[in-house]
C-alpha cells in the first residue's frame, strides 16, 4: 500500500475518525529518538542548502528582515 492509497482511505473516514487517526499520528512523531530528530533535521538542513544553491530562494541579512516586519507593524 502507497502513502496516497492511505491518505485516500484515510480520507473516507467521518471527521471523528480522521481526527483520531490525525492525533495518533502527531502523537507519533513525539516518540522520535534523538539520532531520529537528529537525521531530520540534517535531512531538512540539506534541502535549505540545495534550494539556495540552485537560487530556488535567497537569503536576506537578519537585520533586513527584521527592519522590512518593524516597517509593516508600524
Amino acid at each position: 500500500m502507497t502513502l496516497k492509497d492511505v491518505e485516500v482511505e484515510a480520507l473516507k473516514l467521518n471527521p471523528g475518525d480522521r481526527a483520531d487517526l490525525a492525533q495518533k499520528l502527531l502523537n507519533s512523531l513525539e516518540e522520535l529518538s534523538e539520532r531520529e530528530i537528529e537525521e531530520l533535521w540534517i535531512k531538512e538542513a540539506m534541502r535549505r542548502k540545495e534550494e539556495i544553491e540552485t537560487g530556488k530562494v535567497t537569503c536576506k541579512k537578519a537585520d533586513d528582515v527584521i527592519r522590512s516586519l518593524r516597517a509593516r507593524l508600524s
